[in-house]
């Protein structure tokens, strides 16, 4: 079969991708009417045919449902149950789009660059693919290259998304999403500028400089722009290959850690996030520790918010509801009444079970298939019941993450004592510290010109 050039550029391209969106956003805003006025339908079967679209899409509409699929009551639960598990395999683009994005970012002679540059996809991620090259110094990097066209790509796909919450607000108004949809916008269009990606990879690589459990690829900086990433190739296997292999549960636990200091000491010690831990982002070295792959979605939040988060776990802990009114405010939820506090307790309680008990443990001893779905669905009742909430931006890519990473140490099998390691993180918090070590870090990544807090 002869090779096609997939490039949608320009006008025409903006317009099969609306039609495309614009067909599934809209059978979908139109189940969800018809499921909420009361007509029956195959809401499974739905699912399963938006994740095949979805996953067929080249990311940005995939990513924003995603995410919103960790909140309880944002999606249909059909529609949270599929979107939770989906995962970007994109076919990758073919060679004449690689060469016309080499050239477009270095210039017509960009092979004089490369030893050798691969000449099929490595991997594929949700706004670009993946090229092994060799350096002519001999260094072996991975080049992400986004793929065509992908601003306007974005702007349809969250017009489309807009419009589908919408309907679905209508009929449901147990989350208000205005601000969760103006983050997630943010967000997705950070991840389209690599340049700013490439400053996350410096911001991380110092903020985890003494770490031995994790690795961040170098950047080559003389080689990224705001479409072509140009990093260190680092070694490692997919964790679903290694726990096939059946580690044993000490190698299953070293690789729990070295997750939990991934994405744990960043957030207690900097106020910075990474937002999205799902199994694409993340190697196994032969040590059983990680190498992190992708850094389109960090987040920089306000240290008051991470005190809220630690008083949040505190308060549940003593079972003081005016300390967690108090941290729900540190927060930024506004106008809550106790009711409506009781149900978010109950989600934030599901969260906060493994650090409040000093004992080794699994994740979640009720092993429920996927992490937090069940619970979901009584706090997203309550939230009905009670009138609803509106979350705070800041609220998503917390919630998201640790849904994402707790469903990934049920996955490997980790027992540790959460607690503990937890105690050991914010044992010396201070707010104004945490001010200061985060603008320090974020001034010698090069990302203080990118932040907008």
């Amino acid at each position: 079969m002869a090779e096609k050039d997939l490039d949608t550029t320009g006008l025409f391209g903006e317009f099969r991708r609306m039609v495309r969106t614009t067909g599934t956003v809209g059978g979908i805003a139109a189940r969800m009417a018809g499921h909420r006025l009361g007509f029956k339908g195959d809401g499974a079967a739905h699912a399963e045919d938006l994740k095949a679209i979805l996953g067929g899409l080249k990311g940005p509409l995939m990513k924003a449902a995603q995410l919103l699929a960790t909140i309880p009551g944002a999606l249909p639960d059909e529609y949270a149950t599929e979107l939770a598990q989906l995962q970007s395999n994109a076919p990758p683009m073919g060679g004449s789009f690689v060469r016309r994005r080499m050239a477009t970012e270095l210039g017509p002679d960009w092979q004089k660059n490369f030893r050798e540059f691969g000449r099929e996809a490595a991997a594929a991620a949700s706004l670009g693919q993946v090229h092994k090259a060799v350096l002519q110094n001999g260094e072996v990097v991975a080049c992400k290259l986004q793929y065509p066209d992908m601003t306007t790509t974005v702007e349809a796909d969250l017009k489309q998304f807009r419009m589908a919450m919408g309907v679905y607000h209508k009929l449901d108004n147990a989350i208000r999403q205005d601000d969760v949809i103006e983050e997630l916008t943010d967000r997705l269009r950070e991840e389209l500028d690599y340049k700013r990606e490439a400053a996350n990879l410096r911001l991380y690589d110092i903020m985890l400089k003494n770490s031995t459990a994790v690795t961040i690829p170098k950047t080559v900086d003389s080689l990224c722009t705001r479409r072509l990433l140009t990093m260190e190739w680092v070694n490692g296997q997919g964790l679903q290959k290694v726990l096939d292999t059946n580690p044993t549960q000490e190698e299953r636990n070293t690789m729990a850690r070295a997750l939990f200091e991934a994405w744990y000491v960043p957030l207690y010690r900097y106020g910075i996030i990474h937002g999205d831990p799902h199994m694409g982002n993340f190697t196994v070295r032969e040590d059983f520790g990680f190498n992190l792959l992708d850094f389109g979605t960090i987040r920089v939040f306000r240290p008051r918010f991470i005190r809220g988060i630690i008083e949040l776990c505190e308060a549940l802990r003593t079972k003081d509801e005016d300390r967690a009114a108090h941290a729900y405010e540190m927060w930024g939820f506004t106008g809550l009444s106790r009711e409506t506090m009781t149900v978010l307790n109950e989600w934030a309680s599901f969260l906060y079970e493994p650090l409040m008990e000093d004992r080794e443990r699994t994740i979640n001893e009720n092993a429920e298939t996927i992490f937090g779905r069940d619970i979901a669905g009584r706090v997203h009742t309550g939230l009905q019941k009670t009138g609803g909430v509106k979350p705070p931006r800041e609220f998503v890519l917390v919630d998201r993450s640790a849904i994402g990473l707790g469903s990934v140490f049920m996955r490997i099998g980790a027992k540790l004592n959460w607690h503990r390691m937890f105690q050991d993180l914010i044992a010396d918090f201070d707010e104004d510290a945490l001010a200061a070590r985060q603008a320090e870090v974020l001034k010698a990544a090069g990302l203080s010109e990118f932040i907008n807090k």
